[in-house]
């Protein structure tokens, strides 16, 4: 259910930035989702089409890019994406790891009509 409150920033956003530049439309929004993010893409979408409606935004069609994600071995620095939900380093065997990419969640760009 975070979604709707995530939406609902995204639509803020997007509506004062496009406010700024006295947009007539806001026709786009690129969106990038860490693989490790807990951010459901249909949910986002379903929530967008329900909270949009009457705004500049209405319509706007949400691209997703996923970023996969990214583990850094604390014994010996190897980086690694995990295979299936093996997180252990596959150069060491170490456990003890950080995950360095793929949490990510923001509004990367905005495409609007004037």
């Amino acid at each position: 259910m975070h979604e709707l409150a995530v939406t609902e920033s995204i639509l803020e956003i997007a509506l004062r930035h496009a406010s700024r530049v006295n947009a007539q439309r806001i026709t786009t929004l690129n969106l990038v989702i860490g693989q490790m993010a807990s951010v459901v893409d249909d949910s986002i979408q379903f929530y967008w089409d329900m909270i949009a409606k009457g705004t500049l935004a209405e319509g706007a069609n949400l691209n997703f890019t996923r970023l996969p994600a990214e583990f850094t071995c604390k014994n010996c620095q190897a980086k690694f994406a995990p295979v299936d939900s093996d997180f252990n380093c596959p150069a060491c065997g170490s456990s003890s790891v950080i995950l360095t990419s793929g949490s990510e969640f923001f509004l990367d760009s905005i495409e609007i009509e004037n």
